[in-house]
């Protein structure tokens, strides 16, 4: 079940771990330093241990929003293999012929799930109520996700995601910030898609060459199939892997915040649209590094080891607060202050008007009418 032994501190942030030869499993668990107050299960920010007698499911009810950690409070993510996931109250359980791990699901992010992991019924409804993301993954990358309850009742940054991918302006505007963002320093404002994607072309290709001479791993281009992981070489191999972690921890980000995956503004026409345009923001700086090191070191499991370096890579817990932050940056979102905050768990609907922009909801609005006919006298005779 474990690719390699936890060290001490994460045994520490991800609770009770039994004893065994946990040498010879197959897990590899990220978390960070930032993140020791929301891992520890006597943590406030843990959902409450209540009994949900009213509907007979074993273990806690779900939690409310306001109970669960946030989104960059969390461990970036977690990745097993050849084990049983259960439940345990309000925690995951990996177990395998090696013993338990325990996991509380309001502490995670991402959930990785590798070949030969089965699932419980339980496990996906804990794991769902508090908000975490889960990936199957294969030798031949992702093959599916799975997202739980977004960590916000409110839809206000969805709503601005939308409004801004649907013009062309304010779509323009947001890809040229992301482009910004990866050249700092320089004026990006008047450039075109066409010429942002050529600058954006040869500074990639300059990062694979640079660390290409400081590793000594060859490199001649970006190769893979998608159908076939083992197809490509071995810093192809590595890059892949690196990526899919970068991808995960993106993707839990953003429906945690409750944005949209599938509306992104420089890629287009996939379902996780959106997470690629936020990964790339970091892949220079985290993910490309990662795989050619893991490369030079001789590594004989490039899966395993790259997954590995980049738990460690993601280890002081900076790269969910940044993501966060720079997703609500690029989408113009500056609500910061504690109200606001307490907007974010407001289990708040409304009704859509034209000339209002919203009015309550939960409130009758018809006239009260004794018979059909007056309904038809006020709203017209529906058309049969």
């Amino acid at each position: 079940m474990v690719e390699e032994k936890p060290t001490s501190e994460e045994q520490e942030h991800v609770g009770k771990q039994l004893s065994g030869n946990m040498e010879t499993s197959r897990m590899t668990s990220l978390s960070s330093s930032t993140t020791s107050s929301a891992v520890s299960p006597s943590d406030a920010s843990l959902p409450k241990q209540r009994k949900d007698k009213k509907n007979g499911i074993p273990g806690s009810p779900p939690p409310d929003v306001d109970e669960l950690a946030r989104a960059e409070d969390r461990l970036s993510f977690a990745y097993f293999e050849h084990c049983t996931v259960g439940r345990k109250d309000n925690a995951v359980t990996m177990t395998d012929e090696n013993g338990v791990i325990h996991i509380p699901a309001a502490t995670l992010s991402v959930l990785m799930l590798g070949p030969g992991s089965r699932v419980t019924h339980q496990a996906m409804t804990v794991l769902s109520s508090n908000g975490v993301t889960v990936l199957w993954v294969g030798e031949r990358g992702i093959r599916m996700y799975a997202c739980g309850r977004p960590l916000t009742h409110s839809s206000a940054l969805l709503q601005k995601q939308a409004a801004l991918v649907s013009n062309t302006r304010s779509r323009l505007r947001v890809a040229r910030m992301m482009y910004q963002m990866r050249f700092p320093g320089e004026d990006v404002s008047a450039l075109t898609m066409q010429q942002l994607r050529g600058r954006e072309g040869a500074r990639i290709r300059k990062v694979y060459r640079t660390l290409s001479h400081e590793t000594g791993v060859k490199w001649d281009q970006r190769t893979y199939d998608h159908n076939d992981f083992d197809a490509g070489n071995d810093i192809n191999k590595a890059l892949s892997a690196a990526n899919t972690c970068l991808y995960g921890v993106a993707h839990a980000v953003i429906v945690a915040l409750g944005c949209s995956p599938g509306l992104g503004f420089v890629h287009v026409g996939h379902e996780r649209s959106f997470v690629y345009d936020i990964a790339d923001l970091y892949k220079a700086e985290i993910s490309i590094p990662v795989a050619f090191r893991t490369v030079a070191e001789g590594s004989e499991d490039i899966g395993a080891d790259t997954r590995r370096n980049m738990r460690d890579a993601l280890y002081d817990g900076s790269l969910l607060p940044r993501i966060v932050h720079d997703i609500k940056y690029l989408l113009g979102d500056r609500l910061t202050d504690s109200s606001d905050a307490d907007a974010e768990t407001q289990d708040h609907v409304g009704l859509w008007d034209d000339k209002l922009g919203e009015v309550r909801a939960g409130f009758s609005y018809g006239k009260e009418v004794d018979d059909a006919d007056e309904i038809d006298d006020e709203f017209g005779a529906p058309n049969i």
